[in-house]
């Protein structure tokens, strides 16, 4: 572990994890009622101003979640969803906290009282295993719903920066399986990441799976925390001011950023699969043990700039192959390789706004490439599921989220204002994708002036395989340069084949 990281570390994972049920409010609502909200960031919410295929019905079944980012269910239908608390400056203060919803129709909640936020759930043997982004570590924990007891797992993925934990998710095997995505939101730690966490986290960097060598191209910048303008060299793989030299020889750590693992359910004998997948931050395991991870594109903006990199959706293969098995893992090109698998200082990449992108990587691994599925750049996707069931139809296909894209913040590109902001169904065998759940028009609801979907970024069928559930963040605007996410907007649809 690097020491810098492991001092840092040791001021924190002192901290207790206070945590336990109380009480929540929570009323029946009539959908006259959901028309006239007292929240004036989401005032109604309309399920008539969203669209399904025929033979589906689509109802709202929550509303009034705040910041929301993932949901699970336990075999007899309790239904569990997270509330990801304040981990962000442009996100009001909200406590992090597990909304539970019994059969009989009985709420209340799991408060949290963590650093920073926690990001995925999943329920296994009447525990709940939780990421939790905060600090210069994510960590994997698991809650006891019977004693009320919190053990951390996990404690050692490297983090302080741009991007979310993936996971955790378990497999037909009973192995967990997680991932964390990049510290630095380009490849290099530069002054944009300092409007989120990195001022907090200063020596943060990216650590890589395998050992590189480094070309020594380096960006220079302004620092954000001297007191008049001043001039700074960062390297990739280096923490900020930090420049890279040429020839130099990174070593691969096993704990890596842009990584995705597997592990025991009790998180020992980790191993890593795979890194340089720059956001996993949804992961999708089939019936037959296939790992499925959603991951996000290079910005189009600031330093080390990438035009029109594709969302994408990696097929993790070495996740087939035996457990404790995997000498080397596969690498998916973050930070030197778009979705499309040219090089990030391809002709077709060279931005319109920023500067252009150099190769960090000398002699880089072999690409894992191709995806398995190339969507539209800044659609944002997000956290996915695989159909279980032949009563709801389309059983083996992926369902897939696309909070929407953050343009004009991160890509000057008109086109790019509508790109995500819906759910898609994907074939992972063919490749082919249809849209399933969207609004009216495209875009968020917010700017439709409507009552339809805003962000979804979660996903999850019932345990009968009937229905599916879809989250919805809720309002986040880009505005005035920065993000802005509004607290109780969130929303739970359910969507039902009725044909």
């Amino acid at each position: 572990m690097n020491p810098v990281y492991q001092e840092k570390y040791q001021k924190e994972r002192g901290k207790p994890f206070p945590i336990g049920p109380q009480n929540v409010g929570f009323a029946q609502a009539s959908a006259e009622a959901l028309c006239k909200l007292p929240t004036t960031a989401r005032p109604v919410v309309n399920a008539q101003d969203t669209k399904v295929p025929d033979g589906y019905t689509v109802e709202a079944v929550m509303a009034g979640i705040s910041l929301p980012n993932d949901l699970t269910f336990a075999p007899d239908g309790t239904l569990f969803v997270l509330e990801g608390g304040s981990s962000w400056p442009t996100r009001p203060y909200m406590p992090a906290r597990i909304i539970r919803q019994r059969p009989s129709g009985e709420v209340d909640a799991i408060q949290m009282d963590i650093e920073g936020g926690p990001r995925g759930i999943a329920y296994r043997d009447g525990e709940l295993y939780i990421s939790i982004k905060g600090g210069y570590f994510t960590r994997i924990v698991k809650y006891n719903l019977e004693t009320g007891q919190l053990t951390t797992l996990i404690d050692q993925l490297p983090n302080g920066g741009w991007h979310e934990p993936g996971g955790p998710v378990f497999g037909p095997d009973g192995l967990m399986y997680f991932g964390q995505g990049s510290v630095s939101q380009q490849g290099v730690v530069l002054p944009q990441g300092f409007m989120v966490d990195m001022a907090k986290h200063p020596t943060a960097h990216d650590v890589p799976g395998q050992d590189i060598t480094l070309t020594g191209h380096n960006y220079w910048s302004h620092d954000p925390l001297a007191p008049f303008p001043y001039l700074v060299e960062t390297g990739g793989f280096k923490p900020f001011k930090t420049p890279a030299q040429a020839g130099e020889v990174v070593p691969g750590q096993r704990f890596c950023s842009s990584g995705v693992w597997r592990s025991k359910p009790d998180g020992t004998d980790v191993e890593l699969l795979a890194w340089g997948v720059r956001n996993p931050f949804g992961m999708a395991i089939n019936e037959g043990g296939a790992l499925y991870v959603s991951d996000n594109d290079l910005e189009e903006y600031g330093h080390r700039a990438v035009a029109q990199d594709p969302d994408r959706i990696w097929h993790i293969k070495n996740a087939s192959q035996p457990f404790g098995s995997v000498q080397t893992p596969d690498w998916y090109g973050f930070p030197d390789i778009c979705a499309d698998g040219l090089p990030v200082d391809h002709p077709s990449h060279v931005p319109i706004k920023g500067e252009a992108a150099k190769p960090i990587l000398k002699d880089p691994p072999p690409w894992a490439g191709p995806a398995a599925y190339l969507e539209k750049p800044h659609s944002a996707m997000a956290k996915m599921a695989f159909c279980p069931s032949d009563a709801f139809g389309f059983k083996g296909d992926l369902f897939a989220c696309e909070w929407g894209t953050m343009a004009p913040l991160n890509t000057p590109r008109q086109e790019a204002l509508t790109h995500g902001f819906k759910v898609i169904r994907l074939n992972v065998e063919t490749g082919q994708a249809e849209d399933f759940f969207t609004n009216q028009s495209p875009g968020p609801a917010s700017a439709l002036k409507n009552g339809g979907l805003e962000r979804p970024v979660a996903c999850q069928f019932s345990p009968d395989g009937r229905s599916l559930y879809v989250l919805d963040f809720g309002v986040a605007v880009i505005k005035n340069g920065t993000l802005l996410a509004y607290a109780h907007t969130g929303v739970l649809w359910k969507i039902t084949k009725t044909a």
